[in-house]
């Protein structure tokens, strides 16, 4: 991986719904490239393409054969399930923005419907630990 690598440089890597496809179909598991082919709807030059970048950018790699996600990979897709967990918890976050903003209600009790509201802990971990 190139020292100039960013975050912006890995997110685009996997920004488009194909590569986010072909990101999540290799962390489920070490795959060979027939399979993974399979597995995707991409053209000859899209899978390798996509996959090259992955590559580059230090998410993925060639062990034996089959694609794994590196150490690296790891991180970055555990990172991008919690913004998946988000987007599902979308509205109620929303809530949560909403109590905070009003001052009507005492911070104890703004906590408690936050507890309600959102049953997600890792969600939770975040919020309490703020920016």
């Amino acid at each position: 991986m190139a020292k100039s690598q960013t975050t912006a440089t890995v997110l685009r890597t996997i920004s488009d719904d194909r590569s986010m496809e072909l990101f999540r179909t290799i962390a489920h598991g070490s795959i060979d490239s027939e399979s993974l082919k399979g597995k995707t709807k991409l053209t000859r030059k899209q899978y390798y393409s996509r996959l090259s970048r992955m590559t580059k950018s230090g998410l993925v790699r060639k062990k034996s054969g089959k694609y794994t996600l590196t150490a690296f990979g790891k991180v970055v897709y555990d990172s991008q399930m919690t913004v998946d967990n988000a987007l599902t918890n979308f509205w109620k976050l929303k809530a949560i923005d909403s109590l905070e903003m009003s001052n009507e209600l005492p911070k104890e009790e703004q906590q408690k419907l936050i507890d309600t509201l959102l049953d997600n802990q890792e969600l939770k971990g975040i919020l309490v630990k703020g920016p």
